[in-house]
């Protein structure tokens, strides 16, 4: 067996990438979604996005399989409805690299994605912040009549009342 360590894979999100904070970019590749590039307005954030195109910043599509494994995995945990398409792209990807042999690291601050990331056993980094210290359930309740729903429905059943998200269950890391 071989004691080749992995080649460390960051993904950066649009907050990543616009954050304009430095990237070490010794023994790591870099990748992003075709769906962050679209976020990426001209100006200055178009011109930090050409920067880290010049250090090599790889631009890639995540596989079908991937971004269903995302899907399923977020409506266990309740995070369906609070990704984004691209959220759900930026953890496809991982999962993606991760195939390939590579140590996928996603680098962002949103909540929801580093929730769904340490369930997958995907590694995360905080831009800003220093990242989620508990994972968390996700399930909706009726603003109304108080009735909890574990599927995303958004005017309940029974008072007609529209429903919220709240935190149903909270597991340390």
């Amino acid at each position: 067996m071989s004691n080749k360590k992995k080649t460390k894979a960051y993904i950066l999100d649009t907050s990543a990438i616009l954050s304009g904070k430095p990237i070490n970019f010794d023994d790591i590749e870099i990748f992003t979604t075709t769906g962050v590039t679209k976020e990426i307005n001209p100006g200055k954030d178009y011109l930090l996005f050409q920067v880290l195109l010049e250090k090599k910043l790889k631009i890639y599509t995540p596989s079908k399989d991937s971004i269903e494994k995302v899907n399923n995995t977020s409506l266990k945990t309740g995070d369906l409805t609070r990704l984004s398409a691209v959220d759900k792209e930026i953890l496809a990807l991982a999962l993606d690299v991760k195939k390939e042999g590579k140590k996928p690291v996603i680098v962002t601050d949103d909540y929801s994605i580093q929730n769904i990331a340490n369930t997958l056993k995907i590694e995360y980094v905080g831009i800003n912040q220093q990242g989620i210290t508990k994972k968390f359930k996700w399930i909706y309740q009726c603003k109304g009549c108080g009735k909890k729903f574990k599927e995303n429905i958004q005017v309940c059943p029974i008072c007609g009342d529209k429903t919220k998200n709240i935190v149903f269950k909270k597991t340390e890391l």
